[in-house]
């Protein structure tokens, strides 16, 4: 009795029904030759009630329901989940689903509607974006059903609690992988670097064809072999590329959802596989007051692995990055010259000037790339159109703000320091498209 009650729901059209028949007896006051056709009514809506719970209710009705759903969420994207229905009864029923969804989410109309038929399976598929990394709880599944007549309706709820951790983008991660980059360079921006002269890793000596570089000619072997022989080259290798990732308040600014921190997140996996399957190594430092961690750039088969695990760990601070003690960590543990990503936020030219002698020591040490933000919100709406005086005010300074990011990018490559100034949602592009252009100059 308990369980049939928990089930039990009524639907508009009950309401419907029998607010139609309470206005027959009304009128009937007046009316008397429509008592007869009231009570009538009062009768059939029973019965029809009575044997709605009857087809609803009785023990040959049976659903099954199970959530398909990956085992790591991707942050930032659109993660698809999918629901597994079978009815194992002999009659059609209209089916609402309510799936239960993590807290941070914050989706709370979630209802999908189908039609099942008699001993018919079927998938259904909905997605869910997260803009937050850490552990998704979901909770039961919810089928709620009624027949043809449509007065009544039942729950069955079907157990399916699990917990999905949520990682920095896999799916971002796999979009620029190396082995595609060819096929989605014209969809996503990616650059086709020409390589500049030489690189500096010897592979072999082979046989001149036509389109080979002259300038590689190997003359004893030539005089050897009394044909033109070439030196090829490769790419040079395990070249160590770190991406080091300021955790200060700077960072919390969020953009469509997500915080400059996470932006850096998913771009540094992508940069660490992009990296690894050039045969670099790859490592990751985060910091803020403190050196929060420091994984080697190492190109074990492990190495990407780690850097997903701190990289799902990594949580924005309120204090200051502590850019000396940045400084005196990567002159003591990193020894050989490497390439630097530094993701980091300059909301204005003072705070940028504060921390140029130590980002001039880093160069020295290493190539460093300072990566930070354009604010795109603010760029929409300096270049949107003037309205009034007021609006004349506030575009000046936003085109003010504006000119002095470009002006800090100028003032880094004054110190000979590379600079990315770019929106959050190219971040990913630009970064590649930087790492791939200093690969084929040879600068690394």
């Amino acid at each position: 009795m308990r369980s049939f009650i928990k089930g039990f729901f009524l639907t508009s059209r009950f309401f419907y029904v029998n607010i139609f028949v309470a206005i027959l007896f009304i009128i009937s006051f007046f009316r008397p030759e429509l008592l007869l056709p009231s009570k009538i009514a009062l009768a059939l809506s029973v019965i029809i009630i009575v044997v709605d719970i009857y087809q609803l209710f009785n023990s040959s009705i049976q659903f099954k329901a199970s959530r398909i759903s990956p085992k790591l969420l991707s942050l930032g994207d659109d993660n698809t989940i999918k629901i597994n229905l079978e009815n194992q009864s002999q009659k059609s029923f209209n089916l609402s689903i309510i799936d239960e969804l993590p807290k941070q989410l914050q989706i709370r109309d979630l209802l999908i509607q189908l039609e099942m038929k008699p001993s018919e399976s079927k998938v259904v598929n909905y997605t869910i974006h997260p803009t937050d990394r850490g552990l998704y709880t979901f909770g039961d599944i919810h089928l709620f059903f009624k027949t043809y007549l449509g007065l009544i309706q039942r729950r069955i709820t079907i157990p399916a609690k699990e917990q999905i951790p949520v990682y920095p983008s896999i799916i971002q991660m796999k979009n620029y992988d190396l082995k595609t980059i060819e096929q989605i360079s014209k969809y996503f921006g990616i650059k086709k670097i020409r390589k500049l002269g030489h690189n500096y890793e010897f592979e072999q000596i082979k046989n001149y064809v036509i389109g080979d570089d002259y300038r590689s000619l190997n003359w004893k072997a030539t005089s050897r072999r009394g044909e033109l022989m070439v030196n090829q080259y490769q790419d040079e290798k395990s070249q160590p590329i770190y991406s080091i990732l300021d955790l200060g308040r700077s960072m919390y600014t969020p953009f469509y959802n997500l915080s400059l921190l996470d932006y850096s997140i998913n771009t540094s996996l992508s940069l660490a596989n992009v990296s690894l399957q050039k045969q670099d190594k790859a490592g990751i430092i985060t910091f803020a007051k403190q050196i929060q961690t420091f994984l080697k750039a190492e190109s074990k088969p492990l190495q990407l692995k780690k850097t997903l695990e701190i990289l799902y760990n990594a949580q924005i601070t309120e204090e200051e990055p502590n850019y000396e003690l940045l400084y005196q960590s990567i002159r003591n543990s990193i020894k050989s010259r490497s390439l630097i990503f530094l993701f980091t936020n300059f909301e204005s030219s003072y705070s940028l000037e504060r921390v140029i002698p130590i980002l001039k020591r880093i160069n020295k040490l290493h190539l460093l790339v300072v990566v930070f933000f354009e604010n795109e919100e603010l760029s929409e709406y300096a270049f949107s159109k003037v309205s009034n005086l007021e609006d004349i005010y506030t575009k000046t300074i936003a085109h003010q703000f504006l000119s002095d990011k470009k002006k800090m990018v100028i003032t880094l490559q004054k110190f000979a320091i590379q600079a990315i100034l770019t929106k959050p949602k190219d971040l990913t592009i630009n970064t590649i498209n930087k790492y791939l252009e200093l690969k084929a100059r040879g600068l690394i």
